[in-house]
């Protein structure tokens, strides 16, 4: 994974190649590129006034003192210039007059790969940060969550430019909307009627508009807190001449401390509303009891696996693990207890927001995300390049890469050929791969393939070894106690050779 930036500006700054990544250009402040372990962040003139008031504001240093905000690095005026002339170009880079370098977040993820836990925690500090930052006088013109990236568990603001000086007499928070819509209403949807928040907004850049979730709701639900002030109302006033009359219906100026007064009541009452759409403690799904409620291992056999994987970890001392069907992350938090930065990986938000939820309580570094390795996370955003697909991010990044009771479901459940398993895999790993052997005789190998077990006839020990062997090198396996199953550890080629 691309380290953490950290050490002299300057002495990096000349590292940079010509081409940049851009990733964010929607601010007229200013635009973010990408490049390597870099992140630079381009500010034209207007936003001048608007960072001298950060750089003077003792709760921005908080926040960043506390990790909530990503750290910044103002570069000189020699270098903002030569670097915007060369990442920009010459006609370009002459619209920026100054460069901030941030610390680049280990690996990026995105709202429709969270699970609810995480985008309330994303929630929650949007919240805080507007409400603290409101005693300096410092605002948030927008509220999306693409503002937060997650460093493990922790989420951290990225977005310098979202932060303003506000006009002291102004009580409105407008971007309240956009809250409502990209938190809220995504929240009280999943809460309520359980739909996900991947089919909410991976295709939805700016949240559930009320007009959007208010055929969603019956005639009931929709009178009934939370969709009533959410939902039914804003969309009921969201037409005809209500709407036409909206703009001259806001509060006029008043004083600055009549204004701070009404925006932190305004602010205590939206926490509130958010704390009530945490995610339920006792969500269940068809995985959330697998481990505990699963009859394919014995004590034995589980005590077996546990002790395989421990010593891998051993072994390669891997900085970076990817745990695919991580499940509620058994073995996500043995990596981390190991000293590995983990992404976990699981289809079902249930036991990824599980995960998230035994992560933070044991100060865990690990990243759960919703991801469907088979139907992995595509770019989304314009000319499918703000945000990156899931494999673009992770391709290279690992040095350890963890299949254990995943790959019979990618075979049978996905019909995706055993060698386009195996291909990926030396995609994602630099070093090693635990894979699990699960033969056709296994319980839950006849129970996903549902009387087609004859298709896999072929899935023999040797076979499924030999297609492993093209890319890598067995290093060791281990049977399983009275299951049938058998753990594999494999090492890419180049690794062993090397």
């Amino acid at each position: 994974m691309p380290p953490e930036v950290t050490g002299d500006p300057e002495a990096r700054t000349d590292a940079v190649l010509r081409g940049p990544e851009v990733r964010s250009f929607r601010d007229p402040g200013g635009i973010v590129t990408i490049r390597g372990d870099h992140v630079f962040r381009f500010l034209r003139p207007c936003a001048l006034p608007d960072l001298a008031a950060l750089e003077s504001s003792s709760k921005v240093r908080e926040f960043l003192k506390s990790g909530a905000l990503v750290p910044a690095t103002a570069l000189s005026a020699d270098q903002a210039g030569r670097l915007a002339r060369e990442e920009l170009g010459e006609a370009d880079g002459g619209k920026f007059v100054s460069v901030l370098q941030h610390e680049r977040i280990p690996f990026a993820s995105y709202p429709y790969e969270w699970p609810p836990e995480m985008l309330h925690r994303a929630a929650s500090l949007t919240l805080t940060l507007a409400s603290e930052l409101l005693h300096d006088g410092i605002g948030l013109k927008d509220a999306t969550p693409y503002n937060i990236l997650f460093r493990g568990t922790e989420p951290v603001f990225v977005d310098w430019l979202s932060l303003e000086r506000r006009s002291l007499g102004d009580p409105i928070w407008r971007a309240w909307a956009q809250f409502a819509a990209m938190f809220l209403v995504p929240l009280a949807l999943n809460r309520h009627l359980g739909v996900p928040l991947d089919g909410l907004l991976t295709c939805r850049s700016g949240g559930v508009a009320p007009e959007e979730a208010y055929p969603m709701l019956g005639p009931l639900k929709g009178l009934r807190p939370p969709f009533l002030t959410l939902v039914s109302i804003p969309r009921w006033l969201g037409s005809g001449k209500l709407a036409r009359e909206a703009p001259a219906r806001l509060a006029p100026a008043v004083s600055a401390e009549k204004a701070r007064f009404i925006l932190s009541t305004f602010y205590r009452r939206a926490a509130r509303t958010l704390a009530r759409l945490a995610p339920r403690a006792d969500r269940r799904s068809a995985w959330a009891a697998y481990e505990e409620e699963s009859c394919s291992y014995s004590g034995e056999a589980f005590a077996a696996k546990e002790a395989f994987v421990r010593r891998a970890l051993d072994e390669f001392a891997p900085k970076w693990v990817l745990d695919v069907g991580s499940n509620t992350g058994r073995f996500s938090l043995m990596a981390a207890a190991a000293g590995a930065r983990v992404v976990a990986l699981d289809r079902d938000s249930v036991v990824v927001g599980r995960l998230y939820a035994e992560a933070v309580a044991r100060g865990a570094d690990v990243l759960p995300l919703v991801v469907d390795l088979a139907r992995p996370t595509p770019a989304t955003g314009w000319r499918n390049r703000e945000c990156p697909s899931f494999l673009d991010r992770a391709r290279g990044s690992f040095d350890l890469v963890l299949l254990l009771a995943v790959v019979h479901h990618l075979l049978v459940t996905d019909r995706v050929p055993l060698e386009e398993v195996v291909g990926l895999c030396a995609e994602l790993s630099r070093r090693a791969v635990v894979v699990e052997y699960v033969p056709p005789s296994d319980p839950m190998f006849g129970l996903i393939a549902r009387g087609r077990e004859a298709l896999h006839a072929g899935l023999t020990e040797a076979a499924f070894e030999a297609a492993w062997a093209r890319r890598f090198v067995l290093l060791r396996r281990e049977s399983l106690p009275g299951s049938g199953r058998i753990l594999c550890l494999f090492s890419r080629r180049e690794a062993a050779q090397a």
